[in-house]
């Protein structure tokens, strides 16, 4: 892949950290590739310095061009959906039980997810397994 940068020397004689833009407007929970990104010589809290965290990632919000990629304007691409059926897991030592659910909310692996139980009705959360399953519980 290519990178497109774009470099923005400040003046002066120090060296300066670089920051994460994007360079193409890119919508929510669109996957963000190199293409889109760009870097700018200056340092911002709270953004990203180097693309490669990036690219791969789905924005969580609008991005616009010229504006510092935050960290929470990215997270993993979401492999459940809101609305969505899975397989809830509940395990504890040897035990392990399995039941549906109904997803609440968008997530991607490893991040946290509130599900209701299709047989109580009562709202757990969890963390998306890469297999789309939610663990719950201990």
């Amino acid at each position: 892949m290519i990178f497109r940068f774009i470099l923005v020397f400040a003046l002066g004689s120090g060296a300066m950290a670089q920051t994460v833009v994007v360079t193409n407007p890119l919508r929510a929970q669109q996957i963000v590739t190199a293409e889109a990104l760009g870097l700018i010589e200056q340092a911002t809290a709270g953004a990203f310095s180097d693309p490669a965290e990036v690219i791969g990632m789905e924005a969580r919000v609008n991005l616009y061009p010229g504006r510092p990629v935050r960290f929470s304007d990215v997270g993993p691409p979401a492999i459940v959906e809101r609305n969505q059926i899975v397989v809830m897991v509940y395990r504890y030592g040897a035990l392990s039980i399995s039941t549906d659910g109904r997803a609440l909310d968008r997530a991607g692996v490893g991040e946290r997810v509130r599900v209701m139980n299709l047989d109580s009705r009562l709202t757990v959360s969890g963390t998306v397994r890469p297999d789309g399953s939610v663990e719950v519980g201990s």
